[in-house]
């Protein structure tokens, strides 16, 4: 049955309008090989029409096939949907490439001359699987309010800030699983100086130091902070091994409100109880704060201030629930390499092309 998530018939022109000036689909298709005779398939926007009928459009192989049928698309059998989509993959995926290049930098928020995105992931699982098969990874710009990055990966896709190149000015934000030496200094080294993050950090991520090189001890520094609200900020200089050089970082520590802390030690309890594992005491004493380790000088940015911006995070977790619970793209019906990449490139061409009608909503009047 057909889902919210697809595309009418008599809608399918304005999707194509709102491709970037200039797009040779029929083009593009041909040069990543997924048209190379005019048979069945004869051009790129039908190609495309497929794509997203099979993908967010909700149909399964039996569908999509009577769907392109009915409306004298082409005439394909289930087996020939498959093919099809599978010889698509390059070119769904130059699409999207092509749809992230054409979008701009979001305006300025905060701070003049920067730009505030955000990183994070998704998972999907195929059918039956118990654990990731492929990931989604984003960066989010705040300013623009869509993604200007979409990458997809196996399961052996890590998560790194990098992805997706930084801008000069860009102030990149990730949680806990960005906070790895390798990680930021390969960040700082894209942005060639004239980017920098904000990351939260865990008390066992990194390895820290003060800056006249004397072993920094995180949970004791933690224990002997006063009572109240007032965030904290300290030097310090983080490594990743003997012999690497530091990276020099910005330790922010607020404490956290007692009902917010209270329940962080609960989730604690409850994992190391279904892992089978005790609980470190020091986990339970650095589950008190908020802690944020930032590249950005004292200059201009206050540790009040980059807490504040860190916390705007949530909007590209939103992001993704969008895609999950409008687009479905965790509901992956397909087991193969390149089916599965068909169906899941469909699925963010789409997530990019709702990202620039949403624009149209948002500049007008409400």
């Amino acid at each position: 049955m057909q889902t919210t998530a697809s595309v009418p018939t008599d809608q399918f022109p304005d999707l194509l309008n709102r491709l970037p000036a200039g797009l040779d689909l029929d083009r593009l298709a041909h040069e990543t090989k997924a048209i190379q005779r005019k048979r069945k398939i004869g051009d790129g926007a039908s190609l495309l029409r497929l794509a997203l009928a099979r993908g967010p459009g909700g149909f399964s192989l039996r569908q999509t096939s009577a769907w392109v049928s009915l409306l004298e698309i082409a005439d394909l059998s289930n087996p020939g949907v498959h093919y099809r989509l599978k010889q698509a993959v390059a070119f769904l995926a130059a699409l999207v490439g092509l749809l992230l290049a054409a979008k701009a930098p979001g305006a300025n928020l905060r701070w003049p001359g920067r730009m505030l995105r955000l990183a994070d992931g998704t998972c999907v699982s195929k059918p039956g699987s118990k654990g990731t098969d492929w990931r989604v990874h984003g960066v989010f710009d705040l300013g623009s309010g869509g993604f200007s990055h979409l990458e997809l990966t196996d399961k052996h896709g890590a998560e790194a800030l990098e992805r997706g190149a930084p801008l000069a000015g860009e102030i990149r934000i990730g949680d806990r699983n960005y906070a790895r030496v390798p990680v930021l200094k390969r960040f700082l080294a894209a942005g060639g100086g004239m980017a920098d993050f904000i990351v939260r950090v865990g008390w066992t991520a990194l390895q820290l130091s003060t800056p006249r090189g004397k072993a920094f001890d995180l949970i004791r520094y933690l224990q002997r902070l006063p009572a109240g609200m007032r965030p904290h900020d300290v030097s310090l200089h983080a490594t990743s091994g003997r012999g690497e050089a530091a990276l020099p970082l910005r330790l922010i520590v607020q404490r956290k409100t007692p009902e917010a802390a209270e329940a962080t030690r609960l989730a604690l309890r409850r994992a190391a109880i279904k892992k089978g594992k005790k609980l470190d005491q020091r986990s339970l004493i650095a589950a008190e704060f908020m802690i944020v380790g930032t590249s950005l000088p004292k200059t201009a940015y206050t540790a009040k201030d980059i807490l504040a911006v860190y916390r705007l995070r949530w909007q590209i977790e939103l992001a993704f629930k969008r895609l999950k619970s409008l687009l479905h793209i965790d509901r992956l019906p397909t087991r193969t390499e390149s089916g599965s990449r068909s169906w899941l490139y469909a699925h963010l061409i789409l997530a990019l092309l709702c990202d620039d009608l949403s624009q149209d909503f948002l500049e007008s009047s409400p």
